[in-house]
């Protein structure tokens, strides 16, 4: 039952940040337009994992946004990247650390 709805609460997670993917790039033909910043840098970071994904299928999507203002894009890039995987990653590493801490205690 548990199973059932840690998978459930997955699955609607995925399919909001789905819906929330970098779509094509029609910037990069226009002047005038205001380039990506460090904001824009942390958004496209953090959702990357499943920008990645749909870009593998399509040419329209891509995970690094080309018309950017340079360093402050990059650096929030790499910022929204490691808050996947500080917000996605580090619950099983905490699982990990009690099993062991319950099998010390246990013997």
């Amino acid at each position: 039952m548990r199973s059932t709805r840690l998978w459930l609460l997955l699955a609607t997670a995925l399919l909001g940040v789905t819906a929330c993917a970098a779509g094509p790039n029609t910037a990069s033909a226009v002047d005038g337009v205001q380039l990506a910043g460090f904001w824009k840098g942390v958004w496209q970071g953090f959702i990357y994992p499943v920008t990645f994904f749909i870009s593998l299928f399509t040419d329209d999507v891509s995970i690094y946004e080309v018309r950017n203002n340079g360093n402050w894009y990059d650096f929030g890039f790499v910022v929204g990247i490691g808050l996947v995987h500080t917000v996605f990653g580090s619950h099983r590493h905490v699982s990990n650390r009690r099993k062991k801490a319950s099998a010390g205690s246990a013997s």
